[in-house]
């Protein structure tokens, strides 16, 4: 039998964007994942996101049958890194490792920076989050989206299979003619931005042993994201399982099999601590 990933996507990217890593992993693992977190009513966008970790808990739990619980992988990107680790911190006996890809976690003053300029407005200005409120999110067809974004440098540098799957499953066609609209929903993607956790750094200070599974960080060379958090607390959490690799907070979407084969390595070097 294969073990399970449960793969945990980027704010404002679809889970099957990243369908050209999964294909890469398919034959030495079971792909599960949530399509789009935040977007069902049960499990609503808020401060440090405790639905938002309930959701991953209920779709990995709802994959049990006959009472067998298997223990899965959790593997993340940005958002979806942070969201593994949380999982695992709560129900760490459903949870083999994590592999945490560019979400480098938030510790110390930075928390309590992190706090403030959530409280004063300030982590609107600093992140993100107001681009998001703009927003497009209609285009006429496929080609005026595929063109619309691979004009953006940002987009530019990503592979085009996963540049096409963004396209298909993020910018599906609603509408006559081939029109299209974005999928996820930008007032759900700019909460998730404003509701970023402080606490995980506090949380697992409190635990008697920090961290209850091994864990395993892939960071990009170029990431701003890196730069702004710091990585002082994300290496004493992932110890020696700390990896870097060429490329930008959106390296997956860059270097798509360069990322596969990183978090394939790092399973692999996880294992010796799960078993």
């Amino acid at each position: 039998m294969k073990d399970i990933i449960h793969f945990s996507h980027a704010n404002g990217f679809p889970a099957s964007t990243y369908r050209t890593i999964f294909a890469e992993l398919a034959d030495d693992y079971e792909i599960r994942s949530v399509e789009r977190f935040g977007h069902d009513p049960r499990y609503p966008v808020t401060r440090d996101w405790p639905h938002l970790v309930d959701e991953l808990l209920d779709d990995i739990a709802s994959h049990h049958r006959d009472g067998e619980r298997p223990k899965v992988w959790l593997v993340g990107h940005s958002l979806g890194g942070y969201l593994s680790l949380m999982a695992a911190m709560k129900r760490p006996q459903w949870v083999k490792g994590v592999v945490m890809l560019d979400s480098p976690v938030i510790g110390g003053w930075r928390s309590s920076l992190l706090r403030v300029s959530q409280f004063t407005g300030l982590d609107e200005r600093l992140s993100p989050a107001a681009a998001t409120k703009k927003r497009r999110t209609h285009w006429a067809s496929r080609d005026e989206a595929w063109r619309h974004f691979h004009s953006k440098p940002a987009f530019a540098r990503w592979d085009e299979r996963m540049l096409s799957d963004y396209i298909d499953y993020a910018i599906p066609q609603t509408g006559v003619n081939g029109a299209r609209s974005l999928a996820f929903e930008r007032e759900v993607e700019y909460l998730v931005y404003r509701t970023l956790p402080h606490t995980i750094g506090a949380r697992l200070s409190r635990r008697a042993h920090g961290r209850q599974v091994p864990v395993g960080f892939i960071a990009g060379t170029q990431s701003k994201e890196v730069r702004q958090v710091g990585l002082g607390l994300t290496r004493r959490i992932a110890g020696e399982h700390f990896e870097w690799i060429e490329g930008s907070h959106l390296y997956p979407m860059e270097r798509p099999i360069d990322t596969a084969r990183a978090v394939q390595r790092m399973l692999n070097a996880l294992s010796g601590d799960a078993a």
